[in-house]
């Protein structure tokens, strides 16, 4: 799995938009982790590796779809780890997208939008100690029936300027640094 998947990030790394000193820091960390195409991209790779999340957005871009994640105990897009038949980033976010709330989305539009997050865990998480999460903007009609994952309590859209409390540190910036870039 690591040729194909760690070659997509390294590759997304690289062309990753950089607009601050934070995401500067973000992709030179990143980097670090992918000097090459075979970064780590599997759990089994070791306590930090890439994950895949989808940024969800209605169409007018006023509300994201998040879920409660049960481990964590808060709301966040979802996403989770990369698995041998993603073909891409872009593939494993949307593969994610669909087993977490049931949204089903063919493809993305290129050039994809998309950011990058590395965070620590807490012990709720096992041995993944962090997360290099390379997370992707998807637009979806808000009309969509939703499911609700063994992995999480709930799914639900939510205002972006109105999130509620318990989301990660972070997460408002990153939700609307992503809904900015597709503005534009």
């Amino acid at each position: 799995m690591t040729g194909g998947l760690g070659a997509d990030v390294r590759l997304l790394v690289l062309g990753a938009a950089v607009s601050s000193e934070r995401e500067r820091a973000a992709q030179v960390d990143f980097a670090s982790f992918f000097p090459d195409d075979h970064g780590p991209v599997s759990r089994d790779d070791g306590p930090r590796h890439a994950t895949a999340s989808a940024l969800v957005f209605d169409p007018t871009l006023t509300r994201t779809l998040l879920v409660f994640h049960a481990k964590g105990q808060f709301w966040v897009q979802p996403g989770g780890h990369l698995e041998a038949g993603d073909l891409s980033i872009a593939d494993a976010a949307l593969r994610e997208l669909r087993e977490e709330t049931g949204v089903v989305v063919s493809g993305l539009a290129e050039p994809l939008v998309y950011d990058l997050d590395h965070h620590a865990l807490s012990s709720a998480f096992g041995r993944c100690a962090s997360h290099l999460d390379i997370g992707v903007a998807v637009v979806v009609s808000d009309d969509t029936a939703l499911i609700v994952s063994n992995e999480s309590e709930d799914v639900r859209w939510w205002p972006i300027d109105a999130l509620p409390v318990q989301v990660p540190d972070g997460f408002p910036r990153r939700v609307r640094r992503l809904r900015d870039r597709l503005m534009n």
